[in-house]
């Protein structure tokens, strides 16, 4: 077994995962190697070291496991293209495994602290073995931030980002609204399986399980490869930036606009008409866009709007309702009848265990409805918390 020092001194010169020199933990390991034995800097950096492996659930092996799976370098994301790899890059990247699961394998008892030291777990792992069959399914499992997380946001400059707090729902967990599900769930299995999918429109009344939907999609399927990018409305025009920053990824991509409403005047309102039309500055292979909205046509009118002095009126009426004709998919997500509301009702109250004259639950259902003015399965979610 390679020594610390040793499996340091071969970190210091990777070139594929060199990428991981800047995170934390390597920066805590390379402070503690190159401290003086004894120094108040050597006892500091071994602290900053075992505190990044709690942060990361106690073990040193795992932790090393996700920074070598979330890299983003040369190796993978040439195998992810598709593309030949150099021998000499191939090689590289199998010897830096090698060291990498020897830095894994190591215990507290190799750096030399003591008994009363901070403690952590380790264990033996070969991340050459694991590496390469992550590269040989490297459509299901992707690279970089994608690897361990199922939905992203977009940053003010374009940036991807995870979203940490992402909704966990399960499509086990909705009552009603199964066709239109069906619907949605079709279209995302053509998409993941390479087969003629279509950008989808969700549309309908609030609290009918649009937005929800998508994202339990994207829970099931996050193991065949699926992601979902979330875009605000006035970040469509960062739609050329994200599709090209994800063109060549393995992965498949939803782009998902939640609650979406335009303007007459809006710039946003052009370039989604341009993705949608299939602009070639515009669109990536491996992304369809998924959209939820309140209205049909997305377009907010006016009766002047309609009416007004424009003597080609209704070809500008008729540019602005289009805009959902370009989704191939659209479903509708109605407000539900009586009968679909209580069953919703019943459902819930069955799973979670509320015990209640069936007659009593469905009148107190019913006004707490109109107490709100309408029903939804949001409203029938809420009446039942509010019973817990």
């Amino acid at each position: 077994m390679m020594k610390l020092l040793e499996i340091y001194r071969k970190i210091c010169a990777f070139a594929v995962f060199g990428g991981l020199h800047k995170k934390p933990l390597f920066e805590a390991l390379a402070a503690f190697c190159e401290a003086e034995d004894g120094s108040f800097a050597k006892h500091r950096a071994y602290g900053a070291l075992v505190h990044e492996i709690y942060c990361g659930g106690g073990s040193l092996s795992e932790c090393v496991r996700h920074a070598v799976f979330s890299d983003e370098n040369v190796y993978v994301k040439a195998m992810g293209n598709m593309q030949a790899v150099n021998p000499n890059v191939a090689r590289a990247a199998h010897a830096e495994l090698a060291t990498l699961s020897a830095l894994a394998s190591l215990t507290p008892a190799n750096f030399g602290m003591g008994d009363d030291a901070p403690q952590f777990e380790s264990h033996e792992i070969d991340l050459v073995a694991e590496y390469d069959k992550r590269v040989a399914d490297i459509g299901k499992y992707g690279y970089g931030i994608f690897t361990s997380s199922a939905m992203f946001s977009v940053g003010e400059e374009g940036e991807i980002l995870p979203i940490a707090s992402a909704d966990r729902i399960s499509l086990d967990r909705f009552v009603g609204y199964r066709e239109e599900r069906e619907r949605v769930i079709e279209n995302t299995l053509a998409f993941l399986d390479g087969r003629s999918a279509t950008n989808a429109l969700l549309y309908g009344d609030a609290g009918t399980g649009k937005s929800s939907t998508v994202k339990a999609i994207v829970n099931a399927y996050f193991d065949r490869g699926l992601r979902l990018i979330e875009l605000r409305k006035n970040q469509l025009l960062l739609l050329p930036r994200v599709m090209d920053e994800i063109s060549e990824n393995p992965l498949k991509f939803i782009i998902f606009v939640d609650d979406l409403s335009f303007n007459q005047n809006d710039d946003s309102f052009s370039m989604l008409k341009a993705t949608l039309e299939g602009s070639a500055c515009a669109r990536a292979a491996n992304a369809v866009i998924y959209a939820t909205s309140n209205r049909r046509h997305m377009v907010k009118e006016t009766f002047s709007e309609r009416e007004g002095g424009d003597i080609h009126r209704n070809d500008t009426v008729q540019e602005t309702l289009s805009l959902s004709e370009r989704f191939g998919l659209r479903v509708l997500f109605a407000k539900p009848e009586k009968s679909l509301y209580l069953e919703i009702v019943n459902e819930l109250a069955a799973r979670r265990g509320v015990k209640k004259d069936k007659a009593e639950l469905e009148r107190e259902a019913e006004a707490f409805a109109l107490a709100r003015g309408y029903r939804s399965a949001r409203s029938a979610e809420q009446f039942i918390e509010s019973l817990m």
